[in-house]
């Protein structure tokens, strides 16, 4: 199976990949097939009414999420990486006025977001704590079509079939990606890289080439300056969502009351420039004011990168501008040869465990973002590949049994801050591993099972359901 740096870094809207960006894309993907896909339609007959269910996870933080308007926005034919932030509210208060879709061709089938629309608190469906029924009826009342959807974190959706296919290790899904350096696991990679003399980036650089020029319309055509091409957007998308948090202001949307704290201690920070005596700690209160950043504008609903979720989205930016701003000897090509990195061990998470909060708390989210973060930095201060390898097992073994408990269902508590936390184990766990020689006690490929046997262990209260830890015991003011 093969997952691209552009799987793992998707540019979307906040607050919540697996629980916005996800049943966005499962909400567009009924109707496309509802509309135009090849299943035994009856002459003549026409969708006239849709409803929704929403199940497990999806149902106990949903609307803190924002899984509700991700849904009818889907309906609507939106897409994550194109929808307008800023036009939103008012494309939702249409569906909600006229009790009908607002897609061109679909503006006849009924949808009432107070009754069509079911948060189902009862158990969660077989497949995946995140689980979605659709189902499209005829005028009369009779159903036509029902797919179910599971949004299995950082923005993937998968059906039934397709989920079957991903959990059946034998599977044709799960075998070796057709590239030139097929490594799924760490102990793969390494050896990859010693037989071949490559750095990580350079053959994730090759394999995401050769997989490009295998697919789409101008495969003939694409290489490494295409390659660079793209990356620089998913940068430029992140220091755009970093620059937008630094410089707002106000209370975060959802109930809490939460202020945005990231520009007023950018303002602190920026006035003690030049100041006698200054702090040696105070290069990470700036690291930690990027990660608060972006997290602050995810909350809000902002444009953002899965990075590789969005919960987790400020970790990654986080360290990249630390790494521009901060570090010495900065190479101009060093920010791909982050996200490359990053992307690289993010799949090895993701295909060996995951990085979902509903499925293993936030040690799959947070705590992959910093095993990422760290093991990019560490290419991109010239680290080699078992020095990269043990930067991102120190960061993720630091992460293992955190839980994922947000106050009121919303990312915000303790999202924000724990993001910042992240960014600052990622370059801890660097800098740790840079002093090195490579050689480490524990393989990053049994730190990623640990986390996969704890997710397996842990209560489903600590799985992004809001009904334990913080979110039960903080009173909501």
């Amino acid at each position: 199976m093969f997952l691209s740096v552009f799987d793992m870094f998707k540019i979307g809207i906040g607050p919540s990949s697996s629980h916005t960006v996800g049943p966005m894309v499962a909400a567009a993907r009924f109707l496309a097939e509802l509309t135009h896909g090849d299943w035994p339609r009856p002459a003549g007959v026409e969708a006239g009414r849709i409803i929704v269910s929403l199940h497990g996870s999806l149902a106990f933080t949903g609307k803190g999420h924002g899984t509700d308007m991700a849904v009818m926005l889907g309906l609507c034919g939106a897409a994550p990486d194109s929808v307008d932030p800023d036009k939103t509210e008012a494309l939702l208060a249409r569906i909600a006025r006229e009790k009908r879709l607002a897609a061109p061709g679909c503006e006849a089938i009924a949808f009432d977001p107070d009754t069509d629309l079911v948060f189902d608190y009862g158990p969660p469906l077989p497949g995946h704590a995140n689980g979605m029924t659709f189902i499209a009826f005829d005028i009369a009342g009779r159903q036509l079509l029902k797919r179910i959807y599971y949004s299995i974190g950082g923005g993937f959706v998968a059906d039934e079939h397709e989920l079957t296919a991903i959990n059946d290790k034998t599977s044709e899904i799960n075998r070796p990606a057709d590239v030139p350096y097929p490594f799924a696991t760490a102990s793969e990679m390494l050896a990859m890289g010693e037989a071949s003399g490559l750095s990580i980036a350079a053959m994730k650089r090759i394999n995401e080439v050769a997989r490009h020029s295998s697919t789409g319309a101008s495969a003939a055509t694409y290489g490494d300056t295409d390659l660079d091409a793209s990356l620089e957007r998913v940068w430029t998308a992140m220091d755009g969502c970093i620059a937008r948090g630094l410089s707002e202001t106000g209370t975060l949307p959802g109930g809490l009351k939460v202020q945005r704290r990231a520009k007023n201690i950018r303002e602190k920070l920026q006035a003690e420039q030049g100041a006698n005596l200054l702090q040696p700690h105070r290069v990470m209160d700036w690291l930690s004011v990027y990660a608060m950043a972006v997290n602050e504008e995810n909350a809000a609903g902002g444009r953002i990168v899965t990075a590789p979720t969005n919960g987790a989205a400020g970790v990654i930016p986080a360290v990249i501008r630390y790494y521009r701003d901060h570090c010495i000897g900065v190479d101009a090509a060093g920010i791909a040869t982050f996200l490359l990195t990053a992307a690289a061990i993010g799949g090895i998470i993701k295909h060996n465990a995951s990085i979902s909060g509903a499925e293993v708390g936030c040690q799959g989210e947070v705590g992959s973002a910093s095993a990422m973060a760290a093991a990019g930095l560490s290419a991109a201060m010239g680290g080699t590949n078992q020095q990269i390898e043990n930067a991102a097992e120190i960061a993720l073994e630091h992460h293992l049994g955190m839980t994922c408990d947000p106050i009121g269902g919303l990312v915000q508590v303790p999202c924000i801050e724990r993001n910042a936390l992240g960014a600052v184990k990622a370059v801890t766990a660097a800098s740790l591993a840079l002093r090195g020689d490579g050689k480490h006690f524990v393989p990053l490929d049994d730190c990623v099972e640990t986390m996969r046997q704890t997710g397996l262990d842990m209560s489903e209260k600590y799985k992004e359901t809001s009904t334990g830890g913080l979110a039960v015991n903080v009173v909501e003011c």
